[in-house]
């Protein structure tokens, strides 16, 4: 049963989002049962401490246990006082009062329990082709000590599966590594500058064969929010929940423009403190951005392209889809989030195997602490982030010159791009 309610013109208040978490608790039947509630990290929009404290009234006060696993896929592990600001409530060695807040272990096989294989015929008829190999779908062992998994995250349009949210937060959100790299190569395949935004991808559709092998009782709590506000909520199964949720959000998060943009100046917000995250500034205007035009991602406080996977993306840099595809030989060891990952951050470019030459239809500026040299190796442009002035760039959209004030989770697209 799908529930909930949604708005383009007004947010909800707090006490439509305390009933419609109440009417959630009531349908899942959880007194005296064990709800295990899965949550974004802190590089999302979320107003996670009003949810928390919503949550642990409704559900917690009533349930046998309830807690909190985040999200994290591949990203860096949340300490205490990182999760007592996610939640707005202190967490001391992982817990607040009676409940445990859990970090995602995608990189240790021991907290992984494996659900089943998606088998190779049916991710080649999906992906068109594009891939051939099965997937292993595993997924963190401790849902399986749980009556009841609920989903509480928020929906965006999302460079690898058009929107967000939904049952990406089981795969990749607390998967194992097999299935977060190859859904997101083969998002890098199929190319962000054509998913996102859109409804149907052959990514969610490969999300949603794992999530049916999951047997513990999975439901959703599906927000769509703006940095200060909450636009709609919508609770039932995660697939109904994202679906309602995502149709909002098409709303409240594309903006659709009639020119292109010559250049772009994505001012990235602290929520965002490595490229892997801050990216977003550039995949989210990349649409709207003319051939041969330029995005600046300008981040003074990020100082490091990935605090995991830092090391290998120094080994491949930033490159286009084709650099990779016509040296697969030479790259096909690499891990695939971190070739999706380059593909996203260079866009759509092409690479002529005969003379090595690539060609990006976009340039992509760095105006962060990451060094120059360091930007020079990883092939995308440098830019002084103390010589950027953001004030200079606004009002200029009639030159196309267009300053995002705070870059990452809006969605630019040309009226004729197509799209959703």
């Amino acid at each position: 049963m799908l529930a909930g309610n949604g708005f383009t013109d007004r947010s909800l208040t707090c006490d439509e989002i305390r009933q419609i978490v109440s009417t959630s608790a009531a349908e899942l039947q959880i007194d005296g049962r064990r709800v295990l509630i899965i949550i974004p990290d802190g590089t999302r929009t979320m107003p996670m401490p009003l949810m928390f404290e919503i949550l642990q009234q409704e559900v917690g006060a009533r349930a046998a246990a309830c807690d909190y696993l985040v999200a994290l896929g591949t990203h860096p592990l949340m300490r205490d006082g990182q999760l007592s600001s996610l939640i707005g409530q202190p967490v001391v060695n992982g817990a607040c009062g009676p409940s445990k807040l859990m970090n995602h272990r995608w990189d240790l096989p021991e907290t992984l329990s494996e659900l089943g294989v998606i088998p190779a015929e049916e991710v080649s008829r999906v992906s068109g082709g594009l891939l051939d190999q099965a997937i292993p779908v595993r997924i963190n062992r401790m849902i399986l000590d749980y009556d009841q998994v609920l989903i509480c995250g928020p929906v965006f349009p999302h460079e690898v599966v058009g929107f967000s949210g939904g049952n990406k937060y089981l795969f990749p959100g607390i998967s194992g590594p097999e299935i977060i790299g190859w859904t997101h190569w083969l998002g890098a395949l199929l190319g962000s500058y054509e998913l996102i935004g859109t409804f149907s991808t052959p990514v969610r559709e490969i999300i949603d064969m794992a999530a049916a092998l999951v047997r513990v009782p999975v439901a959703c709590l599906a927000l769509v929010v703006t940095e200060d506000s909450v636009s709609g909520l919508y609770f039932g199964a995660p697939r109904e929940a994202w679906r309602a949720a995502a149709d909002l959000s098409a709303k409240k998060h594309i903006v659709w423009v009639d020119r292109p943009f010559q250049r772009v100046l994505s001012v990235m917000p602290s929520l965002y403190d490595d490229l892997w995250t801050a990216a977003k500034g550039m995949y989210k205007v990349e649409p709207a951005v003319a051939d041969g035009g330029e995005v600046v991602i300008y981040a003074p406080h990020i100082r490091e392209v990935s605090y995991t996977h830092g090391p290998d993306i120094d080994k491949v840099g930033y490159h286009c889809r084709d650099y990779f595809v016509k040296q697969w030989e030479k790259f096909k060891d690499a891990p695939k989030s971190v070739l999706a990952h380059s593909t996203h951050l260079k866009g759509k470019g092409t690479y002529n195997g005969e003379t090595g030459t690539e060609t990006s239809r976009v340039t992509v500026t760095l105006a962060t602490g990451v060094p120059e040299e360091r930007c020079g190796r990883l092939n995308v442009r440098y830019l002084d982030p103390d010589s950027v002035d953001p004030e200079s760039w606004n009002g200029r959209e009639s030159e196309g010159v267009k300053l995002v004030r705070r870059a990452g989770e809006t969605l630019y697209r040309l009226r004729d791009s197509g799209g959703s």
